[in-house]
């Protein structure tokens, strides 16, 4: 029901529990990768005010039953997760854990257990947008400690970023604007939404209700948290 692989190897067959284990004998290696990221959390001039405004119905609509699927892809790494991650009623551990090692802090190769909140967020976003094409992750957990250092990089990065308790993603998707993605998000108001567009990426966290985009100061759009 998962599969997960490094990208390029598509017909791979999935992963073996043990093999996606001896993953973590090469995770000192992704250390060596250049900062893809680093340059995207820059400080950059505001694009035009979208101003997207809240609409549709609040929070998520999930059916208890059925299965549940992401398909995810580091831009960091190059890994990729396509599978179920819920099914029969629950969630699937061996599924949580490799979404968990995808979306680790890589350059302190440090995982933590993302709240499976955001993945029904991303999941119930996928069947809004009616998109086949992956989530390109290009942040996910963030320890205290990168979170500092990007800090001081750019003093806008939080310095209580839901990315570091694992409810937080910064994402794109190849085939859809930015825009888009952001409309989307705003219509479910499962949490914060931080409209990146001369970046080009969208921040999603399930926290409370709001929205900001580059350059301005994040804002509440309504008083009542989530649903």
């Amino acid at each position: 029901m998962r599969s997960f692989r490094k990208h390029g190897d598509l017909f791979a067959d999935p992963c073996s529990r043990r093999s996606f284990l001896k993953i973590g004998i090469f995770g000192a290696a992704l250390l060596a990768l250049p900062h893809k990221v680093i340059a995207s959390l820059e400080e950059a001039p505001a694009p035009d005010l979208i101003n997207p405004g809240w609409s549709g119905e609040s929070g998520l609509i999930l059916e208890p039953g059925g299965e549940r699927r992401l398909h995810l892809y580091s831009t960091n790494t190059g890994e990729t997760f396509n599978g179920v991650y819920w099914a029969d009623g629950e969630y699937v551990p061996e599924a949580l854990e490799e979404i968990d090692y995808l979306l680790r802090d890589y350059r302190a190769n440090l995982v933590k257990e993302i709240d499976p909140n955001l993945l029904d967020l991303l999941y119930n976003l996928n069947q809004k947008l009616e998109c086949d094409s992956p989530y390109h992750v290009i942040s996910g957990y963030r320890s205290p400690r990168t979170n500092a250092v990007l800090r001081k990089r750019n003093r806008k990065v939080a310095r209580n970023s839901l990315h570091m308790s694992g409810m937080a993603v910064d994402l794109r998707v190849p085939d859809l604007h930015v825009k888009n993605i952001c409309n989307a998000a705003l219509e479910m108001r499962g949490g914060g939404v931080g409209y990146y567009g001369r970046r080009g990426f969208v921040h999603l966290d399930v926290g409370d209700v709001r929205t900001w985009q580059d350059g301005r100061k994040r804002k509440k759009k309504v008083k009542a948290k989530k649903a």
